[in-house]
């Protein structure tokens, strides 16, 4: 117990947790629409957990989860990072790296999503999930120069204090959610290079419009400041080619939205897993998350939010497995790279081996 309360109390200090909202700021997020009362909200009523916090905490303890982990780190593509240098303005590439980091190269430019590039995660590496595989298809120092970062929200396994630190000096912007910029700023990102993002804002850069779009989640990297920064997902367009990344986030009205306003997409990176039966609202089953594919009126999908970490009571592999038993129901086209391995739109047959088998 002494040791549980040190580490408590390390991670409150750790320069992880990130930076504070002033009461400027706040004052600020009220007029956004879905601000009040301190705290972010969703466009409807969202509960974070169904049930207690005992049973939930009884089964992370002490049930365990056949295949719950890979027996092998997974196949991984290594990365040449010389090769996303070389490119046609006309390219649009998808690389995942696990969870739900990627790579969408775009307009001639690099897109980071959500660049959880560290095979620790969070200020207690001895309590939070191990990584699968010792290394990545590359890391944030092989980059080459990145055009911007798009972060969802701000919990531990999507904003990475060691990635961003790493990144902080070749990334020419980063735009975030409302709120997340406190984090990006408190460690040491300049502040001109951080641009927060309303629900249905949007920025221009020469050939690529990135719009934040929403999602149902919650967000907090400390035990006092649930919800004191929002969360979003994104869509990149140009005038030939869509993609869309859901973020983290329950099934809801606002995929059909996005679709009518913004698809159909060429592609769709849909969460698909660490989904648990105690949090309906905040994370889609996989079967969810190939209907809000269609939704948002995807010609193809890539699940992500899976292949890095175990974060949820099931088998490492049943959200993929699950999603393109759904996809292959509904006529969905479902593409499933391997780590590293890049997806390239309008090249031929997308990856589709079933790998995780």
């Amino acid at each position: 117990m002494v040791a549980l309360l040190a580490g408590v109390a390390f991670a409150q200090l750790s320069p992880e947790l990130g930076g504070t909202p002033t009461p400027a700021q706040r004052l600020a997020y009220a007029r956004s629409g879905h601000y009040e009362a301190d705290e972010f909200k969703n466009l409807v009523p969202t509960t974070v957990m169904t049930g207690s916090m005992v049973s939930a905490l009884w089964r992370t303890l002490f049930r365990s989860v056949p295949n719950e982990r890979p027996a092998a780190p997974l196949p991984t593509h290594p990365l040449d990072s010389l090769s996303i240098t070389q490119k046609s303005n006309d390219l649009v590439r998808v690389t995942w790296f696990g969870h739900s980091a990627s790579l969408v190269e775009i307009a001639g430019k690099n897109i980071l999503l959500d660049p959880m590039l560290s095979v620790k995660m969070g200020p207690l590496a001895w309590v939070t999930p191990k990584r699968y595989n010792p290394q990545l298809a590359i890391t944030p120092e092989q980059l080459p120069p990145i055009d911007a970062v798009l972060i969802s929200h701000d919990h531990y396994d999507h904003l990475d204090y060691k990635t961003i630190i790493k990144l902080k000096d070749k990334t020419q912007h980063f735009y975030v959610p409302l709120g997340v910029g406190v984090h990006l700023r408190a460690w040491g990102v300049d502040p001109a290079r951080v641009t927060e993002l309303n629900w249905g804002d949007s920025v221009r850069l020469p050939g690529l419009t990135i719009v934040s779009t929403p999602s149902r989640h919650f967000s907090g990297r400390g035990l006092t400041n649930r919800n004191s920064t929002s969360w979003s997902s994104w869509v990149l367009k140009t005038a030939t080619k869509r993609v869309f990344y859901s973020g983290d986030g329950g099934y809801g009205p606002h995929f059909q939205a996005i679709g009518a306003q913004y698809g159909p997409f060429d592609l769709a990176l849909m969460e698909c897993g660490q989904y648990d039966a105690q949090w309906p609202q905040i994370h889609m089953v996989p079967e969810q998350s190939v209907q809000a594919a269609l939704d948002v009126r995807a010609r193809a999908m890539l699940p992500v939010h899976w292949g890095a970490f175990t974060e949820a009571h099931h088998a490492w592999n049943e959200p993929v497995s699950r999603a393109a038993a759904a996809a292959s129901r509904l006529h969905l086209p479902l593409t499933t790279p391997e780590l590293g391995q890049p997806v390239t739109l309008g090249a031929g047959p997308l990856p589709q081996a079933p790998w995780w088998q």
